[in-house]
């Protein structure tokens, strides 16, 4: 990349990772924190963890052609706005309800579409994929550190005190957005990169990509609906406090990428893509079992928090990457733009039905639930065989499915 175009994607990563790394900290610690609200109950926590994804799934696309209109930046900006009065508000909050309520309005800043765009604008073709590449790659820094981190940050300066962080990352976002972010100097028309209302439609009746939309929708509503139960099952297994329970993430996340990385060359190396996602979804079902049945035991714990984590991070790997090469020519944007909608819907259905099967079940209904979407994801991702896979199940490399393309 030119060195205008790394510092403009450098910065806008850091603009997604700043947002991020307040949402991420918050999922281990949030359910114990919100059981002391006024009128918590588990089913109302669930909604509260989850409906911060409603609205960002139903406005990603909106932000996103608003952008188009008014400009990248300025829809930044009104995002993060958006997303620090949310902070403030649950900062703030005595009640679940005023929860829900900044929640909500944290959600409403739905950016990601914009920021995608706004790097689209800001880099030429040859090096858009290493610009998104470095975004990616910053969302997936950010999650990891923020599950560990969090609970320790909890233990010092409370769960109040993160959503007070949450706002002063908005502001730095914002800094960052006005005074490091590259202005581009035209807004071009980039059908491929932006969502296009008219191609919206046909994106939805591809088979391949509603596939790949339900299994993104799937893996965050297991995440979601999952930290609803395992901090409490860590301090009564495991007889870890809130405060330290980031001795147990560590490890569990540090041994799934050692399992992911290889994972993702072996299937890149001998075409089997397929293989290692089918493989990926079996274990987090498999996982989602042990947790459900063996959730006192401490060895079936961590053996399934390992096992979900690691098909997590392959699927979280392999997905966004199957989506681009999915997408009908001309329509990536389009693809991306529901894709991005479907993850944090899934975050909400994640939310509100985890908080219901654990109002009615305790733990095992949340892990009977999201056991039974694994199952449901496998059955839809055993039939995946569109252009980014081969006949055999492997996976076509990028200069193959270019020179098709041609």
């Amino acid at each position: 990349m030119e060195k205008h175009e790394l510092r403009a994607a450098a910065s806008l990563a850091a603009v997604f990772s700043v947002r991020m790394l307040g949402l991420f900290m918050v999922y281990p610690v949030f359910a114990d924190f919100a059981r002391h609200l006024a009128g918590a109950t588990p089913y109302r926590i669930g909604i509260a963890l989850g409906i911060y994804g409603l609205s960002q799934g139903l406005l990603q696309i909106p932000f996103g052609v608003l952008s188009d209109r008014i400009g990248r930046k300025a829809m930044i900006v009104l995002g993060l706005i958006a997303f620090g009065i949310g902070s403030v508000i649950a900062a703030s909050a005595a009640t679940i309800g005023g929860m829900i309520l900044g929640r909500l309005l944290q959600g409403a800043g739905a950016i990601g579409s914009v920021v995608l765009a706004l790097i689209a604008d800001l880099t030429a073709e040859k090096s858009r994929t290493k610009a998104m590449a470095l975004v990616g790659m910053s969302i997936g820094f950010s999650f990891l550190l923020a599950i560990v981190t969090g609970p320790a940050i909890a233990g010092w300066v409370g769960v109040a005190g993160i959503f007070w962080l949450m706002a002063l990352l908005a502001v730095a976002g914002i800094a960052i957005t006005l005074f490091v972010v590259p202005a581009p100097r035209r807004l071009p028309t980039q059908r491929a990169t932006e969502t296009v209302p008219a191609l919206i439609g046909a994106s939805l009746r591809n088979p391949e990509l509603l596939r790949l939309n339900f299994g993104i929708f799937a893996l965050h509503a297991m995440l979601t609906a999952g930290f609803l139960v395992v901090p409490a099952l860590l301090r009564g297994t495991l007889a870890v406090s809130d405060r330290d329970q980031w001795l147990v993430y560590l490890p569990v996340l540090l041994v799934s990428v050692a399992v992911m990385a290889p994972a993702i060359i072996a299937a890149e190396r001998y075409r089997r893509l397929k293989g290692v996602l089918i493989g990926a979804v079996a274990a987090m079902a498999v996982s989602q079992i042990m947790l459900a049945v063996g959730g006192k035991d401490v060895y079936l714990l961590l053996g399934g928090l390992v096992l979900f984590f690691s098909g997590f991070n392959i699927m979280e790997a392999s997905l966004p990457s199957l989506v681009t090469r999915t997408a009908p020519a001309g329509s990536t944007g389009t693809a991306t733009g529901i894709y991005s909608s479907s993850q944090f819907l899934g975050i909400f259905a994640g939310g509100i039905i985890g908080g219901w099967a654990h109002q009615a079940g305790g733990a095992a209904g949340v892990f009977f639930f999201a056991g039974a979407l694994a199952m449901i994801w496998l059955w839809v991702a055993a039939a995946m065989h569109g252009p980014a896979l081969s006949h055999d199940g492997g996976h076509l490399p990028v200069t193959a499915r270019r020179s098709a393309q041609r």
